[in-house]
């Protein structure tokens, strides 16, 4: 029981190896400053007085490495996890945790299987593929005007479900979509794909995928003379997407969905939050810290 532990493990898990290393170590310097900041604050559990430990495990973003970092982290018996990044790897894992009646908290996870398994313990923070795809597919036919609409996807558990309700949502809103490839997380020639895009003349081409493949992506249209719109769930919408793209990016380009917008009052705790981050870890958030 909690009262009768001192130390309390929380485990994260993450690719901070890889092409999204970046987005997966953002991830667990939040979870590193969210446990350093309730310690320095001393936490109760059950009249006892608590201290929290960070165990972080890399998934390199692969669903088989995801499951044995799980397992791992079963086997230390941590009390919850933050974590995986990706739906690829958070739902193979999730299995694993609900064995175990371990609470797994995704900060990040957007494909909409992971929480429709029905595990107890399974739980996400942002919006889910329905709502963040849909409502970027009726973006671009309202609001963006688009008339020739490209779709291609990395064939990820996230980039598949993403680019699916983007699809759907551009057809509820009345749009077309006039071509659908699919290329994959590791990739980094898309000239094939993109030649074949350019003869249908798109005005919008949406990824389904991460940033790490839309840099190269943004920076090859531009080569080929793809004057269009290019838009992205949340995957790409990081900031580290212009140098990605070397400097490939026009300005008002890139249009994307962050799965967890902050406005209104919720805008001063964000801003506290990111100069908290940065005075930490001398690095600017990156998306889901």
């Amino acid at each position: 029981s909690a009262s009768a532990q001192e130390v309390v493990k929380i485990g994260h898990v993450g690719p901070t190896s890889g092409g999204i290393a970046h987005l997966g170590k953002d991830n667990e310097n939040g979870a590193r400053m969210a446990v350093d900041e309730l310690n320095a604050k001393g936490v109760t559990i059950g009249g006892k007085k608590v201290k929290f430990e960070l165990l972080a495990e890399d998934d390199g973003g692969d669903p088989k490495q995801g499951t044995a970092a799980a397992q791992k982290l079963v086997d230390s018996k941590v009390a919850g996890v933050v974590g995986h990044l990706s739906s690829g790897t958070s739902i193979p894992a999730s299995k694993i945790y609900s064995d175990a009646g371990i609470p797994q908290v995704s900060p990040t996870a957007t494909n909409p299987k992971y929480t429709r398994q029905g595990f107890k313990t399974t739980f996400r923070v942002v919006a889910d593929d329905v709502h963040l795809g849909g409502t970027l597919g009726k973006y671009a036919v309202t609001q963006l005007k688009g008339k020739s609409i490209a779709v291609i996807d990395d064939r990820t558990a996230y980039g598949q479900g993403v680019a699916d309700e983007f699809e759907k949502g551009v057809k509820a809103a009345g749009g077309r979509t006039v071509a659908r490839e699919f290329t994959n997380d590791k990739a980094t020639d898309f000239t094939a794909i993109l030649t074949n895009l350019k003869a249908k003349k798109p005005d919008i081409v949406f990824f389904g995928g991460m940033d790490a493949v839309a840099g190269p992506m943004i920076r090859q249209m531009k080569q080929l003379g793809i004057k269009a719109k290019f838009m992205g769930g949340d995957g790409i919408c990081s900031g580290e997407l212009p140098k990605l793209s070397g400097g490939a990016m026009e300005d008002s380009q890139v249009v994307c969905a962050e799965a967890g917008g902050v406005e209104g009052e919720q805008k001063k705790g964000m801003d506290e939050f990111k100069a908290r981050f940065k005075t930490k870890f001398n690095a600017d958030v990156q998306i889901y810290a």
